[in-house]
């Protein structure tokens, strides 16, 4: 089996994982975790260079991840107990309380891989800058990649720290925008229109790289891409074109599968569309 094909069965998978996990504490945000699998599966495994049995908060000498729009946190704790961070039986605890696999991805809990607390939008681009800059000052040639929703671009710290990043020259950090145009209350052509993101990127200063999120060759093609740019005193943002839902027909493409869980009889639908490759949890 060729790497690719590896590659895309995990994100099935982590999709199953989704909507079970949702499903089970019938609370949850499915829409984007299922949209952005894809993306997380190829980052973790193929392309971060990290040490998952050896955590550690500061992650010296490995690159550094960021989910800045936190209510993505079922695709995260999938991917990352499927990459090897935590026991996979963890994820029946989903959302529990006292559960170290929070709603929203935090701290306190001491769960590895998770290095912020992302509850609040807006807030991880700064702290992926600021992860990056510590990793120039100590010699520390390794990148800082983040994630955010096209809708928590609205958020205005995502813009001043744009403006800090390309005058700064922060060239080993690498923003990914999960682009699939649609937000809680609906388009965010409706809501705050941010057209066009690709000039707006540019004219703040940043490198601007395209591809489609949902397509693991092109994605794989991206983010190499993108880590060759790196070093050349610019920044680097790649809008992902993605769609809420992907892989579960009746959830693709609508803003109302933002936040809501799948009945079960909605379960059983998603989960024959979805191939078990690596055993549910």
């Amino acid at each position: 089996m060729d790497k690719i094909q590896e590659l895309k069965n995990t994100a099935s998978q982590v999709r199953r994982d989704i909507v079970r996990m949702v499903h089970e504490k019938n609370s949850g945000h499915p829409g984007g975790a299922l949209g952005c699998a894809d993306f997380i599966t190829a980052l973790y495994f193929e392309v971060l260079e990290k040490d998952a049995k050896n955590f550690t908060i500061d992650g010296k000498e490995e690159d550094l991840f960021f989910l800045s729009n936190g209510h993505l946190s079922a695709v995260w704790y999938s991917v990352l107990a499927r990459s090897g961070y935590f026991p996979v039986e963890e994820l029946k605890t989903f959302r529990a309380i006292g559960s170290r696999l929070q709603g929203h991805p935090t701290t306190a809990e001491n769960l590895p891989g998770i290095r912020i607390a992302s509850g609040s939008l807006g807030q991880g681009l700064s702290v992926g800058l600021g992860a990056a800059l510590t990793k120039k000052i100590n010699g520390d040639k390794h990148l800082v990649y983040t994630l955010h929703g096209d809708g928590e671009l609205q958020e205005g710290q995502i813009w001043e720290a744009a403006l800090f990043g390309a005058q700064h020259k922060v060239d080993n950090l690498i923003a990914t925008v999960d682009y699939n145009k649609v937000q809680i209350d609906g388009p965010t052509s409706e809501v705050m229109n941010l057209e066009s993101l690709e000039d707006k990127w540019q004219a703040f200063g940043w490198k601007v790289l395209k591809t489609n999120g949902g397509d693991m060759e092109t994605l794989l093609k991206t983010l190499a891409e993108a880590k060759s740019l790196t070093g050349n005193g610019q920044p680097i943002v790649i809008l992902m074109s993605t769609e809420m839902g992907q892989g579960v027909d009746f959830m693709m493409g609508s803003h109302k599968w933002h936040g809501i869980a799948p009945n079960d009889e909605q379960l059983a639908e998603a989960l024959s569309q979805l191939e078990e490759t690596l055993g549910d949890y």
